[in-house]
Order: structure tokens, then sequence, then C-alpha cells
């Protein structure tokens, strides 16, 4: 089936490109993992307009029913290869192959792994890289948390409410999050911190059993029992299959214009019918307002395209 616009993402980029993609009625496909991208990952956020503080998984439940309602049609497949055709492109995924005229890059970033022995076995079988998703799942059971910055310090201290027992694993001495964060760590009696030391293999049976941890400064390894592993590396932004596609810079997102348009690899000049928003792209800032506000432009701009439409007319849409 050929589609006029494809959306690659279903994070708040991905999702607001939807909306306004279905309310201009182009014929829409988003291809997404998940609904909702890393976002559902926060506890509470605060800084998106019109919500003193809302869940995340909450505000984009509302972004996901946003955009069913505004008409586009939203399947569960990873994109695999984008390709030119004429007159379009083709997008591969792992189950089926489509062909659209236009499409929209809004995919964000990815978590970073441990590439360790049993980390993928044990994926969703006690490897999660959500402690929001997942946390409520390890009540009074033994769990660790991998990482340093302020992501694996809030699911230390979320787990420190849910289980029985945390471990909070960070290679450096020291770690690099909030000091108030730290503080509050520091103080849980069912927090014990594991510093100078790295996962080198998670072990199990049909799920999570317990990992081996090598401290990095006397290359002792021992083992410790836990039901659950919570990695809190961070993440990346995964552009190697649209690398021939579009220009990267050198952090690997996609370098786009104003208007969200995107450029041939190898020179300065602007693709046709490829755009990007939100997380993936080279816009400083990544917060959920401004990834939001790009998969707008990008769908507009989408239009205006598809539409043959120069530059970018001012269009209102607050009294429809």
């Amino acid at each position: 089936m050929e589609y006029e616009l494809i959306i690659v993402g279903g994070g708040p980029a991905g999702l607001t490109a939807a909306i306004y993609a279905g309310r201009r009625k182009l014929k829409t496909l988003l291809l997404t993992i998940t609904a909702g991208g890393q976002v559902l990952e926060a506890e509470r956020i605060e800084n998106y307009p019109g919500f003193l503080g809302v869940k995340g998984s909450k505000l984009m439940e509302r972004f996901y029913k946003q955009a069913i309602k505004s008409g586009v049609e939203i399947v569960f497949e990873e994109v695999k290869e984008i390709k030119e055709i004429e007159g379009g492109y083709t997008v591969k995924t792992n189950a089926k192959e489509y062909t659209t005229r236009a499409v929209i890059l809004a995919f964000g970033r990815t978590p970073r792994t441990l590439n360790v022995p049993g980390e993928e076995k044990f994926r969703g079988k006690g490897v999660s890289y959500c402690a929001t998703c997942d946390m409520p799942l390890f009540k009074e059971k033994t769990i660790a948390v991998v990482g340093g910055g302020n992501a694996a310090l809030e699911a230390a201290l979320y787990g420190s409410k849910v289980a029985k027992k945390v471990y909070l694993i960070h290679r450096r001495d020291e770690f690099r999050g909030f000091e108030s964060f730290v503080e509050k760590v520091r103080k849980k009696e069912n927090v014990e911190l594991v510093l100078s030391s790295v996962v080198t293999e998670i072990k199990g049976e049909d799920t999570v059993k317990s990992i081996v941890v090598q401290d990095l400064k006397t290359s002792q390894l021992k083992e410790l029992q836990v039901d659950g592993v919570f990695v809190e590396i961070g993440s990346e932004v995964k552009t190697d299959f649209i690398k021939n596609l579009v220009k990267l810079n050198e952090n690997n997102q996609i370098v786009i214009t104003n208007n969200c348009e995107t450029f041939y690899p190898d020179r300065d000049e602007i693709r046709p019918g490829i755009f990007a928003a939100g997380d993936v792209t080279s816009t400083p800032f990544k917060q959920i307002v401004t990834a939001a506000g790009e998969g707008c432009k990008a769908a507009l701009q989408a239009y205006n395209y598809l539409h043959g439409i120069k530059g970018a007319p001012f269009t209102s849409e607050w009294k429809h």
C-alpha cells in the first residue's frame, strides 16, 4: 500500500507530526517500536506547557490517542532500511515493506546497552531499560541499577521504595548526577553502592538470577544475587541505517534546516521528501516541547512539499 507520508518514530516528535499530518488529511503511516519513546520513563514532568505536573506515560498516552483520532495508521514495527525509488521511497521494517512519497524521521534516541553476555537473552526477563515502566514488578525483590548519572540515581531512589535491596553499580568513584540526588541515595539504608565496578555478565535460567561484577581497581570478580537489572547509562542516536540517505553531523545527528528539511549526505543540497524532527536531529535543545514543535513543523513542511507549495506560508489551526 502506498502512503503520502510515513513517519518513523513514536515519541513526542513523531506523534505530533502524525497529529498534524492527519489533520491535513495526508494518508499517513507511523512506524514505531513503542508509542511514547523515552518520555515513558519520566516519573514526573513539570516543564511541559499546560501541565503543572504529569507522569510521562500519561502525557504520551494523550499524544497517542490524539494521533489515532486524527486518522493516521500506527503500526508497531522496527524500520530497518529506507531507499529512494522513482517518485518516493520504500521503507522496510522487520515485517513488511511500504512505499511513500515523503518520510519524516523522528525516531529519537535509544538506550545504551552494557553489551555483556546474558543481557540480550534476559531483555524483558529481568533486564530493563525503563525503571518507571518495570520497577513495580520487583516489589520486595533484589535489583541492580547500573549507571552514574541522574537517571541511575533516580532509578535507585525509586527502587529503594519498591525493592527489598538495591545495588547501585557505577564504574567511577564519583557520580555524575546532581549532588542532591547523590545525598538522598547515600541515606537510603537498602541501597548499597558498588563503585569503581562494572557488570561483566548477567546470569539466570528463565529470568535473571545474578550478575557478575568486576572491581576495576583490583580486577576481582564477585557474583551478586539479583532478580532484576536496570540499565541506566544514557542513550544514543542510531542512524547507521540512514547515513547514506541524509547528512549527519559529528554526533551522528541528522542535520536539518529551520523547517525540518534534510540534506543529501555528500552535499549542502536539500533532499526532497525527507524531513526530520526531535532528538534525532541537530537541534541542540532536547526537550519534549521542542520535539513536539519540530514534529509540527516537519508535518506542515511535508504537506507543503506534497502539494507543491514553496516556502512555509503561515497557516493557523487555532480555530480548527
